[in-house]
């Protein structure tokens, strides 16, 4: 039995695993879909890190998942956990911002060149160019009824984690697998590939959906999951 501990993005609503986790239940793992303080100035990626590294006592055998933002707390807290002895099985990374040493989130859209490739897809797909179209690109393939359920969810994300840094020294030394949505408009298929093979050599495995694979495709979001726990 694994110890998921399920990591969010922007807007830190452990919500958005909803779907995921009771079919990650139902195969006899046990979960945690961390709420993380997005609107709190006072709270960055240290204090995101030390919440998901707290989510892991009491269990030994551990994976580690991050959506989009969560992807630095992922790193991050996989590596505070080698260093404590802790190492998780493994660590997955959803649609995720995969960082470097000393970045932070804030400079990793430039670090990457994200913003032609979005503006490609954009241009060429027929839908906006404003990345804050939250139609557009993020619920355009969420069911409308679970996508109003989410209203409730949301918060904004405080500028803190965003100049937060990323103080890994090295990749964390852990088996780990990257989930590239096929129909993500935010961080298109293209940056993806792109970005996982230039840091860190890894073949991102393509899963249907968007941005929110894991509202949109949860099934297959969970039996991808799955194969590392």
């Amino acid at each position: 039995m694994t110890h998921v501990v399920l990591i969010p993005g922007a807007g830190g609503a452990g919500w958005y695993w909803s779907r995921v986790v009771p079919i990650l239940e139902a195969a006899g793992h046990t979960t945690v879909a961390l709420d993380l303080p997005a609107d709190d100035e006072s709270a960055g990626l240290p204090e995101y890190v030390e919440l998901a590294v707290s989510a892991c006592a009491d269990h030994s055998d551990l994976l580690l998942v991050g959506q989009s933002l969560g992807g630095f707390t992922a790193v991050m807290a996989a590596d505070q956990l080698c260093r404590n002895g802790r190492a998780p099985r493994g660590l997955v990374l959803l649609n995720a911002m995969v960082p470097v040493f000393g970045e932070t989130p804030g400079e990793w859209w430039g670090a990457v060149d994200s913003e032609p490739e979005r503006l490609a897809a954009a241009e060429a797909g027929g839908w906006s160019t404003d990345p804050y179209d939250l139609e557009d690109y993020f619920l355009h393939d969420v069911d409308p009824a679970v996508a109003a359920e989410g209203e409730q969810h949301q918060h904004n994300e405080a500028e803190a984690v965003f100049t937060s840094v990323c103080d890994i020294e090295a990749w964390p030394p852990v088996p780990t697998r990257i989930l590239a949505g096929a129909n993500d408009r935010f961080f298109p298929l293209s940056l993806q590939l792109r970005v996982a093979r230039a840091r860190v050599g890894i073949e991102p495995e393509i899963v249907p959906g968007g941005h929110l694979a894991a509202l949109s495709q949860p099934e297959a979001v969970a039996a991808a999951i799955l194969l590392s726990a």
